[in-house]
């Protein structure tokens, strides 16, 4: 595949560019000047939550003696911009988030955010200690082992939630139309996998319609899996993708996999602090033009989005569930001195129509809801109903197909 130089990663999983500076060491106030002036250089928003950014250069002046001293800082000054996904990260997080974009996580595999100020599950990881036990997108977590988390940020929860594996966490969920509910959870060491295609209930897929579930966009394989299945799979009259719960993960992936897709048009573009727009755009050289249905819910976020939405905006797919999560921002991931690091929201990204879904979301096509009810009784009528609308299209196809044929006949 032709390459391009837009990456990104994760938001405790989310759309997140790459970037690497040498790493050396710096006292604690040389680190908390770079993180100040990286985010004075490229935070998406010039008025920094309508603050004066200037006055948090020397706030600490003199008073950082400690590596932990800088920490506590720049925590308290990136608190200031109000924005969940630019994190610091001191060196065991930096390490920790690296080593899930190589595939591996330890934990329980869930993805979370903050949703109006409450810690929110975006969707836990799929065969993972989380998903065993329960845990659905949209609970929002009320307490971490009898803390409340009323106040949290992502950084101190994710702290709070990892462990080593066979140590137990417990967290107190509220769900609606459900009691609140204590949910005890032995982490493990979890594999990320990004790709299958066993349908989810055991539900019956025609055999010419390809299902694809893309669990997370997290592994830099996901793509090149993606590739392999539509190149063995070409007597597939169409294509199911299944980005339900999918939290995001690699920007790139999520370009990739529409290029695979589409023949020409715009993929996704960003704007950054300047109101500079830059446009990505698919080549010419797709990999099929099969009909396609993708599913989405309210746990398909950031680069699930990207790709619903570059595949609606292009009339090259319908798209069936329920409204995406709404993460509409891209974070680069900086390498800090004494290998700490910096995710910094850099960009908005908007869809090819020009819509910024931040907070709103991906509409679906069709609406359909997955009830508790269908869940507990395996019935998935989503994707039921991405068969039906896929069937209806393979079919009218191949009628017109027919139709033309005959006429062909007729004018010989």
């Amino acid at each position: 595949m032709k390459k391009r130089f837009i990456t990104s990663s994760l938001i405790l999983l989310t759309a997140l560019m790459t970037t690497v500076s040498n790493a050396y060491s710096a006292t604690p106030a040389e680190l908390y000047d770079n993180v100040w002036m990286l985010v004075h250089k490229k935070y998406y928003d010039p008025s920094d939550n309508s603050q004066d950014w200037a006055r948090w250069r020397y706030k600490y002046e003199n008073k950082l003696k400690t590596k932990e001293d800088a920490y506590v800082a720049i925590e308290t000054m990136l608190a200031s911009l109000n924005d969940p996904y630019t994190r610091f990260l001191d060196p065991k997080e930096f390490s920790e988030e690296n080593q899930s974009i190589k595939g591996s996580l330890k934990g329980i595999g869930t993805q979370i955010g903050l949703r109006d100020g409450q810690l929110v599950i975006i969707a836990p990881l799929e065969d993972s200690p989380a998903e065993k036990a329960g845990l659905l997108a949209d609970d929002y977590i009320l307490e971490i082992n009898g803390e409340s988390t009323k106040g949290i940020n992502i950084d101190v929860a994710a702290d709070k939630i990892r462990g080593e594996k066979g140590t137990t966490v417990t967290l107190l969920i509220q769900r609606k139309g459900v009691p609140n509910k204590i949910y005890s959870i032995v982490r493990d060491e979890i594999e990320i996998k990004s790709v299958s295609t066993k349908p989810p209930f055991e539900t019956k897929v025609p055999d010419n319609i390809q299902y694809i579930r893309l669990s997370s966009f997290i592994s830099k394989n996901a793509a090149g899996e993606i590739e392999s299945i539509l190149n063995r799979s070409n007597d597939a009259k169409g294509y199911i993708i299944d980005l339900r719960s999918n939290p995001g993960g690699l920007l790139t992936n999520a370009i990739y996999i529409s290029d695979m897709l589409l023949r020409g048009g715009v993929i996704v573009s960003t704007v950054d602090r300047d109101s500079y727009k830059s446009t990505t755009r698919a080549r010419l050289q797709q990999i099929t033009d099969k009909p396609i249905v993708v599913l989405i819910n309210k746990g398909s976020a950031s680069a699930s989005e990207i790709l619903s939405g570059a595949l609606k905006d292009n009339h090259r797919a319908t798209i069936v569930g329920e409204q995406s999560f709404g993460k509409g921002l891209v974070q680069e991931i900086n390498k800090l001195p004494d290998d700490a690091g910096l995710n910094i929201t850099i960009q908005r990204y908007l869809t090819p129509s020009g819509t910024d879904i931040h907070k709103k979301g991906i509409t679906p096509d069709v609406v359909v809801e997955l009830s508790k009810e269908n869940a507990e009784a395996k019935d998935d009528v989503q994707l039921k109903k991405a068969i039906e609308i896929l069937e209806e299209i393979t079919c009218q196809g191949e009628k017109n197909g027919l139709f033309a044929e005959a006429k062909a006949q007729n004018n010989q």
